[in-house]
């Protein structure tokens, strides 16, 4: 049965060989799939657009399937859900889930004819729900004018069948701009398929791309199909391409001239067809004049460029990202709501983020589990922001959150009347900490 519908799954069970084996067999078939061992774990990996199909066991510690259903829900509406349980929970389970909006319920362990089936399935009405709805299938979040115009330039390029290269810093969302394209693609039926050129060994790229025949090489037990196989029909995504070896190049090169694909060890081609979606944080041009970077390949890449701005360079989206991962990562621990005050989002905005959207991802999570409390303040932040790379930056942003705090006590103070008991009311702070904070800030009653 061909799964070419299916493009993205999350499988959620907390028993790892059963979920390992569900995830295989969908990425055998070119599904893009990730997994998490309970419900509360995969709550933060739910974002609107990520997933075509949730696959969930039902009895997990913790939050259990049925209950997890309800908060999936919450966090993408449009989102398929199949529920994985033992043969004697389908029938008493099966009415329940189907009405509060679970597509299928399966047994466990199911025969992959049937699972593909199914999820096939839950992908095309997770695709028309979307359809439907008119929003946009994929989770960018900003209204700034740099990722407005970026939205607007992946509507444009995206219908089309030219290769695209994506640039931007580390951790700014190159991966999920290039999943943008693909969903809003001609292709978004077929699989969406990456590979990470700069994590994986230079001497196994090879054979992760274009896959290998069994006895190629010791340990090569059976045959593999390459990540090009994989993408047939759909988009191959090579994040971080300038990590490429020139051999490698050379051979990538080839597939996308003829369309032909040879595995390690193979004695015939097999023809794909695969549009390639690249991204890199380097700088090609430089790498193209010291000769690591192939002129020809970088031309046949580089037809239809994006360029992902730096998160300092759209600082008014950082409030925008900061509530979007404060409510996912509060919901994943199963916390009240935190919010930031107006000190902390100034903070936010002024910080220079090196470590771009994943560091304000990685700065919310933390937030939400450490700080005590509903709100997040300005110096819960800073301390953690100080730990990484622009710390003379963060040391003066401090120096301005104390500026400000200072100058609102001489105002509390002078609205009391020099009373500091009413002035710390005011402030909402108790009395001993007020006298603490103005002998810190060399600041006397009048």
């Amino acid at each position: 049965m061909s799964t070419t519908e299916a493009k993205t799954a999350l499988v959620v069970d907390d028993h790892d060989q059963e979920r390992k084996m569900l995830a295989g067999i969908l990425e055998d078939e070119g599904w893009t799939v990730e997994d998490a061992p309970s419900a509360d774990r995969a709550f933060a990996q739910v974002e609107p657009g990520r997933f075509d199909v949730v696959v969930l066991d039902v009895n997990m510690p913790g939050t259990d399937g049925l209950s997890a259903m309800l908060r999936f829900a919450e966090l993408d509406p449009d989102l398929a859900m199949v529920i994985v349980t033992g043969e004697a929970l389908i029938q008493k389970a099966r009415d329940y889930v189907l009405r509060h909006g679970a597509h299928e319920v399966i047994a466990k362990m199911p025969e992959p004819e049937h699972l593909l089936g199914v999820l096939d399935e839950a992908a095309r009405v997770t695709r028309s729900r979307r359809q439907r709805a008119g929003a946009p299938p994929f989770g960018i979040v900003g209204q700034s004018p740099a990722i407005l115009a970026l939205v607007e330039q992946v509507r444009r390029v995206a219908p089309s069948q030219g290769r695209v290269l994506i640039t931007g810093e580390n951790g700014s969302g190159k991966e999920l701009v290039a999943h943008a394209v693909h969903l809003l693609s001609k292709r978004s039926a077929g699989p969406f398929v990456k590979i990470n050129c700069a994590a994986i060994p230079k001497d196994l790229v090879e054979s992760e791309l274009f896959g290998y025949e069994r006895g190629a090489f010791t340990g090569a037990l059976q045959s593999k199909k390459g990540r090009l196989e994989l993408a047939d029909g759909g988009t191959l995504f090579l994040d971080e391409v300038g990590d490429l070896s020139l051999e490698a190049q050379a051979k990538l090169l080839r597939v996308i001239e003829t369309g032909e694909v040879e595995r390690v060890g193979a004695t015939r081609t097999a023809h794909v067809d695969v549009r390639i979606v690249a991204a890199t944080n380097k700088d090609l041009g430089a790498a193209l004049e010291s000769g690591d970077f192939r002129q020809d390949l970088f031309y046949r890449l580089n037809v239809l460029p994006l360029h992902v701005p730096a998160l300092r360079e759209r600082r008014s989206d950082v409030p925008l990202l900061a509530a979007h991962f404060l409510e996912t990562f509060c919901a994943a621990e199963e916390k009240p709501l935190k919010r930031l005050s107006a000190e902390a989002r100034a903070l936010l905005e002024e910080y220079h983020w090196p470590g771009n959207v994943r560091e304000l991802r990685n700065l919310m999570e933390r937030a939400a589990i450490l700080v005590p409390g509903e709100e997040i303040r300005a110096e819960d932040l800073a301390p953690w922001l100080e730990g990484g790379p622009g710390q003379s930056e963060a040391a003066g942003l401090r120096g301005e959150i104390e500026r400000r705090e200072a100058e609102a006590i001489r105002k509390a103070l002078e609205g009391a009347g020099g009373n500091v008991t009413q002035a710390a009311a005011s402030l909402g702070i108790d009395r001993t900490n007020l006298h603490r904070k103005m002998r810190k800030y060399g600041i006397g009653r009048r």
